[in-house]
Parts: structure tokens; C-alpha cells; sequence
């Protein structure tokens, strides 16, 4: 998100087309104070402007260096790196988000210097610890304590209230157990027991969430820096352009495809809709959308970047590290349902562009795709390098770190795109201010899980859903999906995950759902938070930009997104769609079969195929689709059955309708 800021106040990011009315920088800054929490970030000037860059640039280079040279002993790598995300936070982040005074305080220096010394407590520390098998000294609690209030004031101050509310409460859960009703009833655990739990283990705040930010996450985050400041961004807009920009409904296809582009690379849905939005809002607008529907275009199209391999708004990663995969195997389970993700929202923008009769931008108005290719089609090498070290077994880091280096080499190959040594320190900095929230959500969500493993609130969470359910599984998927949708409510993408897969995927695993499939199906639940109202917050930058209302905003965000919504039960029921048990021909057929499913729930939605539908129409396309999408030879001959007949009749309807008009022209 402070990327997007950066491209807002250098004129970088691209709010203009001909024909078009421009969003100004001043509205886009407005639409990020109401959305984005970071947008309260001090603007600091002068020599503490310094300092805070000097913090930024050092923080990039430990975390290059450790990567390129080696990593350090987990928890000394953890440890630094929490340090240093202390430091940002009480530097940058005011105790109040209404006073963002360009001044620092003495106190406000001391807070934060002392909070660095608290983050590296463990690191300093770090033989003494190890060698004390338990026995720590009362300095050694005190420090664990302190470490985590700072992480929850820090986590307050810079991801937001909720989730330092939800790590209090399970904070409190820990020592008050013996009150608690029921099923969730434990003995209770000492401050001093919690204490050392929490910050002196990896089992609490330098948890595994904490460690993969520390190496494979913040490569990544940094490599989003390094890309947008060679102009990646940019390359992603005007290749949509160019490819769907003529089209009917064009401007809106156009954000669908940047955005499916965005999300490889980007960690936000909300920054993905306001950078993209900025100037395919507008577009659709002036073709003719309804205000709400284009601004549901855009964010819904710029969530799904989140389930877009192969970053996933880094929850890739964490996946990996929780279920013991290979990172790569995650990412080829997420491209299926990511693909019918897109495929289901871009064809209901084609629908309803047919149905109003929109047109596609002309082509004198749209850049040339071999042109953009020529000039800047280099760019896309550093996210080609990532994937191929990737898929010949390169670790994530290693593939992010070369990706790093790809992406200065291959920057430097034309003027325009050149990074001057300046602009590779703005990029350092970028990325560590870019990194703030994402580490303290691990770090907040780490006592989370932390108190999970002390108290085995997660079996007994799972245990109770299960019960609830009586034991059925699409009960358990039902209540499953609320769980996740609430818990993922204004949570960034990370913690979303963290939180979910730690309270409601071990539900769906007590019923032998296949792990990645149970890991998959919450991940989906949670982002989609983004755009579920009543907290939407991808929804409600839409409609700043549209101008248009918030909630309705809300809701047809959420129809667009229909797909988010089924297929996660479909790879549940059947895994084959995540690459589980299945061969190349069933992915085949699985794909082909879903997207022609996914094309008639997208008509259904809209009411509009090749004429208007009614009612009844809407619901044989909507359950044929269903068949279709379900893999299955069985399901998916009663689909094509059922969608036959159901073309087949509009069809007919068109030609009676068009036979109408033109006797009633005649």
C-alpha cells in the first residue's frame, strides 16, 4: 500500500486516458484514508525523514544479505527482523491515528528505541536462552511481557484494532481458561508460563508466520517494490488495454485481466483496486456501467489477485510451511480455481456488456500490443525467472532473490526502464515500509497460534464445529465458510490466512477433507472478506472511485465473485481440480468442463445469455453450470444435457425477439 502512495504523490501511477476523466491525486489519497489504515503514517521531514530511510534501506539489505549468504539461526533471524519492523512502526505510526505530525517527540524516540531493544531481546540473548532449557531468569519474563504488549500496540497501531483485539482475547483465553464453558474449558496457564511461550519460543511471536516473513515474504514484497519501480505496473495496464480494451464491455475486461496480471505479483487487494481503478472505473462508467457495477468490477477482479499464483498475497508461502509441502505444489493447486475465478467474473462482464449493448473503447484510443511488448515487454523476464527457478526446485528465497537481481539486470537494458542507485535505495526503503504490516500481522497472529498450541483450542475448536454439525460435512463447510468470511474481516491477507487454516481448517481435516483442500477452501473464505459486506473494504475503494453506494457496491461485488463462493466446495467434495489424485487428461477435461460451467453461472447472474431470461431460465443455467463445474464424467453429461436444451431455447427466444422488432419496425 505506501507503493501505491509513492506512485500517487510522484505522478507514477497512471490516472489518465483520452476521453476519459481523470481521478485526480487528491481524490486517490482521499479514497486511501478511508480504507487504508497506513495512509496515517507520520510524513516525517528533515533528518528524522533519514533515520526512518536509513532503518528502511538497512532492513532490505540484512534481509538480502541473510538471503544471499545465508540465513541466521531461526531465532536470531526472527528477532532481528521484528526489530526492525518495531522501530518503523513506533517511528512511523502515531499512538493516535488523528495526530500524524510531521514531528517526533523525545518520548516518541525513547518508545521506539526501547522497542527495538525488546525485538532484539532474543537475538542478544540468544546462547543464554538456548542453554537455559526452560529455567529463565526474571529479567527474561519481564522482556516477554513487554515484547508482547509492543507487538500488539504496534500491530494496533499499523494493521488495525481487530486483530489486536483477537490476540487479547486469545491472550486472555491462555490464563482464564478454567472460566471458559464447556468444550473450550482448559486449567488455565501462569503469566510467567505465558510469557515465555509467547516471545522466549517459536512457538508464539517468532513462530513459523514470523519466520517465512522474515525470509520468503519479504523478498517478494520487495521484489513488488522493485517492479512497480521499473514500471511492471504499468506494462500489466496497458497490456490489457491493448488485448481487451476494443472489446465489448472493454474497459471492464480490461480490469479483469490487469488485475489477474496484478495478483501475481501484488499482496493487497485493496492497493490492487485503487491502482487499477483509478483508471478503469472511470472508463466503464463513461461506456455506460452503472457506477456500482464498475466499481464491483474492479474489486472483485483486484481480490481474486489474492488467490493468483504464484505470490497469493504471500500466503503461498505460510501454506507450505504449515502443511510440509513443496511451495510449488501449493501454487499449481491455486491455478485451477484461480483461472475459473476470473474466467466467471469476466464472462459476466461480457454478459451484462451484451446486455446493455456497450461498446469497447476505439482503437485509436488504445496503446498497440507489439508496441508495449517492444518498449517494455523485457519487464516481464524477473516474473518469468521467479517461476522457472521455481519449477526446477529453487528454493522460494533463492527464487525470489534472483528474481530480485533479474529485475535490475533486465531493468537496465533500456533508458526508460533503467533503475539509477538512488531509485534501488527508494525501492529498498519501499519494500520496508511495505513489509511493517505484513511482519506485525505475523507477529500478532503467531500469539494466536502460540495459544493454540499451549491450550489445543484447535482440536477443541474442531471438535465443537464438528458436533455442531452433527457431523456432516457440507454443514461443517457452511459453518466453516462463516467462520472464515467473519475472522477475515479487515484482516490483511497473511494474518487472514494464519488465523483461519489455525481455528477452522482443522474442522474440515477432523472430517478427512484433504489438507491442502481444507487450507484452500479457508483461504478462499477470508479473501473474499474483502468484498463481502458489511466490512468490504476492496468494495468500498471501488466506490469511492465510482462514487457510487458502498453496500450495493457490496453486494454485486459478490455476485461477480459467485465463483469464490462455489468452487471451493467443488475441490472440497472433489480434489481433482487441485491437482489430488488426478492425471493431465482429468485436468483437461476438468477445466474445459468448468469454465463452460463457469460461463453459464456468470449468465445466470446477469440474466442474459444470447436474449434476457426469467426466472426459471436463471436457475437451469445457474444448476447445469453447477454439474459442469463439479468433475465427474457423470455431472458433467447431466450439465451439457441440461445446458443444451437450456441454449437451444434461447436461442429461439432471440429469433422470436428479433423477429418482433422487426415486424414492429416494419
Amino acid at each position: 500500500m505506501d507503493e501505491l502512495k509513492e506512485n500517487v504523490k510522484s505522478g507514477t501511477l497512471s490516472t489518465k486516458m483520452e476521453g476519459v476523466e481523470a481521478v485526480s491525486k487528491e481524490e486517490i489519497e482521499e479514497i486511501l484514508k478511508k480504507v487504508d489504515r497506513e495512509s496515517n503514517i507520520r510524513p516525517l521531514k528533515g533528518i528524522p525523514h533519514w533515520i526512518v530511510y536509513c532503518i528502511g534501506v538497512g532492513w532490505s539489505v540484512f534481509q538480502v544479505y541473510t538471503a544471499a549468504f545465508g540465513l541466521l539461526p531461526a531465532q536470531l533471524q526472527r528477532s532481528i527482523h521484528l526489530a526492525f519492523a518495531f522501530a518503523l512502526a513506533y517511528l512511523l505510526f502515531p499512538f493516535r491515528s488523528s495526530k500524524t505530525s510531521a514531528q517526533l517527540k523525545w518520548y516518541s524516540w525513547m518508545f521506539a528505541a526501547f522497542a527495538t531493544l525488546v525485538g532484539l531481546y532474543m537475538g542478544l540473548n540468544y546462547m543464554r536462552i538456548m542453554e537455559a532449557g526452560g529455567d529463565y531468569a526474571t529479567i527474561d519474563y519481564v522482556f516477554a511481557g513487554f515484547g508482547i504488549l509492543l507487538t500488539l500496540e504496534a500491530a494496533r497501531r499499523v494493521v488495525g484494532l481487530p486483530i489486536a483485539c483477537l490476540a487479547c482475547f486469545f491472550l486472555l483465553y491462555a490464563y482464564f481458561g478454567s472460566y471458559f464453558p464447556s468444550f473450550m474449558e482448559h486449567r488455565g496457564y501462569s503469566l510467567e508460563r505465558i510469557a515465555s511461550h509467547m516471545y522466549l519460543t517459536t512457538e508464539g511471536i517468532l513462530g513459523i508466520p514470523l519466520g517465512v516473513c522474515s525470509t520468503f515474504i519479504y523478498l517478494f514484497i520487495l521484489f513488488g517494490s522493485f517492479r512497480e519501480k521499473t514500471g511492471l505496473g504499468q506494462l500489466f495496464i496497458d497490456i490489457s488495454n491493448a488485448i481487451a480494451g476494443w472489446a465489448s464491455g472493454g474497459p471492464a475486461k480490461m480490469a479483469v485481466i490487469t488485475s489477474a496480471l496484478e495478483g501475481t505479483v501484488s499482496g493487497s487487494s485493496v492497493a490492487n483496486t485503487v491502482e487499477s481503478g483509478s483508471l478503469t472505473i472511470p472508463m466503464m462508467k463513461r461506456l455506460g456501467y452503472r457506477p456500482e457495477f464498475a466499481a464491483a468490477v474492479e474489486a472483485s477482479s483486484s481480490t481474486g489477485g489474492q488467490i493468483m499464483p504464484p505470490i497469493m498475497g504471500a500466503a503461498a508461502f505460510i501454506m507450505a510451511e504449515f502443511l510440509n509441502m513443496p511451495y510449488l505444489q501449493i501454487a499449481k493447486a491455486a491455478i485451477i480455481p484461480a483461472c475459473l475465478y476470473f474466467f466467471g467474473v469476466f464472462m459476466e462482464v461480457h454478459f451484462e456488456a451484451k446486455r446493455l449493448k456497450l461498446r469497447g473503447l476505439n482503437r485509436d484510443e488504445l496503446p498497440m500490443f507489439m508496441d508495449v511488448m517492444r518498449e517494455r515487454g523485457h519487464l516481464f523476464v524477473p516474473l518469468v525467472s521467479i517461476i522457472v527457478f521455481l519449477s526446477i526446485g529453487f528454493t522460494p528465497l533463492y527464487a525470489a532473490l534472483m528474481g530480485l537481481v533479474t529485475c535490475v539486470v533486465v531493468g537496465a537494458m533500456r533508458k526508460s526502464t533503467r533503475m539509477s542507485f538512488r531509485e534501488i535505495m527508494d525501492a529498498f526503503e519501499l519494500g520496508a515500509r511495505n513489509a511493517i504490516g505484513v511482519a506485525l500481522a505475523c507477529a500478532s497472529a503467531g500469539i494466536i497460534i502460540g495459544v493454540i498450541t499451549l491450550t489445543g483450542l484447535g482440536l477443541k475448536l474442531a471438535n465443537g464445529l464438528v458436533d455442531l454439525a452433527g457431523g456432516n460435512l457440507l454443514l461443517t463447510l457452511i459453518f466453516t465458510m462463516f467462520t472464515s468470511i467473519i475472522l477475515g474481516m479487515g484482516a490483511p491477507t497473511t494474518a487472514n490466512y494464519i488465523i483461519t487454516s489455525t481455528i477452522a481448517a482443522p474442522a474440515l481435516i477432523a472430517l478427512n477433507v484433504h489438507p491442502l483442500a481444507a487450507h484452500m477452501f479457508v483461504f478462499y473464505f477470508g479473501i473474499i472478506a474483502d468484498i463481502t459486506p458489511p466490512v468490504a473494504l476492496a468494495a468500498y475503494a471501488g466506490a469511492s472511485i465510482a462514487k457510487s453506494d458502498p453496500l450495493k457496491t457490496g453486494i454485486i461485488s459478490t455476485k461477480l465473485a459467485i465463483g469464490a463462493f462455489i468452487v471451493p466446495f467443488i475441490f472440497v467434495y472433489n480434489p481433482a481440480m487441485l491437482w489430488i489424485n488426478t492425471t493431465w487428461l482429468g485436468i483437461i477435461q476438468t477445466l474445459f468442463t468448468s469454465c463452460i460451467g463457469m460461463t453459464a453461472i456468470g449468465a445466470s447472474m446477469i440474466g442474459f445469455f444470447v436474449a434476457k431470461m426469467n426466472w426459471w431460465e436463471r436457475g437451469v443455467f445457474f444448476f447445469g453450470g453447477l454439474m459442469l463445474i463439479d468433475p465427474g464424467t457423470i455431472t458433467d453429461l447431466a450439465g451439457i444435457l441440461i445446458l443444451t436444451i437450456a441454449v437451444i431455447f434461447q436461442w429461439h427466444k432471440k429469433r422470436k425477439d428479433s423477429s418482433q422488432q422487426f415486424a414492429g419496425a416494419v
